[in-house]
């Protein structure tokens, strides 16, 4: 399932293979929370821009179209048209995004939707069972996502909650793969270590959930308040001790810098809005560094976004004529430079890998990172 290709100090070049595909790791995955890239981008879009894996998000999938919608409709690989692996995220980070609207029992979530103000009770049997439904490739374990900072007695006990709903989780995904009526049966499981900034509680947790034998690992909870300082601290002090021969994954994270310091640390997998979000707003990542497209500057700009690139964006459209789109309101410049910045961090995790097969990362590390965190 997953092979260790090749190693460069922590840095892992490795190869996931699910029912959907393999992997070829690290890899960014896409992030397409209710089933669509925002700014107009397809699965299809997605192929030609190099993605590997689509991520979902549960929460919204269930308030809109419903799982069971999904479910009727074949799952997510039907419903979507994307054929490669997909990664659904439980629904916890949005429970804890609505803290306002929530009540945290032993049992689950008690919350208000979002759109309609509806009641919804989610807990970990029923995030499995929304996953199971939505058939994705991956599932991930439903968790309480603590926002930093918190007190050190607040985040131990919510680590005690998400093992023991990681255990519910586990027992449930098991009798669903084996339901005659499950769409795809050999749906992964995937634990998230919790623990705040907290290293003791970190690595507690990880030994922990690491005696069961999960598909893979992912480290939630950061980049939710703390420093990146913090951040890349906590992940030296859980990595020793997640399992060598699974996926790692570092959750909602993040910008090009934090994921090429991530592989450094020995992370296999990322996600994040930032490449989406940032680009319907003028914000693109080159080679040089982030420019703005609402800077004057750019108004007369024959140049490409980043002249380095050879994405569909920047062999055919100026700086200027994206510019001019999103000045303009118009769809098509969200569209446009959602596909440049999409095809950058997926161009750039090639690069990566590329790397870390000639032993060239650290080099590489060493290059990159003082420019391609740089706003031009």
């Amino acid at each position: 399932m997953f092979k260790v290709l090749k190693k460069e100090g922590r840095a892992r070049r490795s190869e996931f293979t699910t029912v959907h595909g393999t992997v070829q790791t690290p890899a960014f995955m896409n992030v397409a929370t209710s089933a669509a890239i925002k700014g107009g981008i397809s699965a299809f879009d997605l192929e030609d821009l190099k993605c590997q894996v689509m991520l979902c998000n549960t929460y919204h999938l269930h308030v809109r179209p419903g799982d069971v919608v999904v479910y009727d409709m074949g799952g997510l690989h039907k419903f979507t048209g994307w054929k490669r692996p997909i990664l659904t995220d439980s629904g916890g980070f949005q429970v804890f995004s609505l803290a306002s609207l929530r009540k945290i029992k032993e049992e689950g979530v008690h919350f208000q939707s979002h759109v309609d103000g509806k009641k919804i009770f989610m807990g970990p049997e029923e995030s499995m069972q929304i996953q199971s439904h939505l058939a994705s490739t991956i599932a991930m374990a439903f968790d309480e996502c603590v926002e930093n900072p918190a007190t050190y007695q607040y985040a131990k006990n919510s680590v005690e909650r998400t093992t023991r709903w990681l255990k519910r989780c586990q027992d449930e995904m098991k009798r669903l793969n084996s339901l005659e009526s499950t769409i795809n049966k050999n749906q992964m499981l995937f634990g998230i270590n919790q623990g705040c900034t907290f290293d003791d509680l970190r690595i507690a947790h990880m030994k922990e959930i690491a005696k069961l034998d999960l598909d893979g690992y992912a480290i939630g909870g950061l980049a939710v308040g703390e420093s990146h300082e913090e951040m890349y601290r906590v992940i030296d002090a859980v990595e020793p001790f997640m399992p060598e021969d699974k996926p790692r994954y570092l959750m909602g994270v993040g910008t090009p810098v934090n994921i090429i310091e991530g592989v450094a640390r020995g992370v296999d997998l990322f996600d994040c809005v930032m490449p989406s979000r940032n680009a319907r707003h003028g914000h693109l990542f080159t080679w040089k560094g982030i420019i703005n497209l609402n800077n004057a500057k750019y108004e007369r700009d024959m140049a490409p976004a980043d002249e380095q690139c050879q994405c569909p964006v920047c062999r055919n459209h100026s700086r200027a004529y994206l510019r001019h789109l999103l000045k303009s309101g118009e769809m098509l410049g969200q569209r446009l430079t959602v596909m440049h910045n999409l095809w950058f961090y997926n161009t750039l995790m090639e690069r990566i890998r590329e790397e870390l097969e000639k032993g060239t990362f650290q080099q590489f590390r060493e290059e990159m990172v003082p420019i391609l965190g740089k706003r031009i």
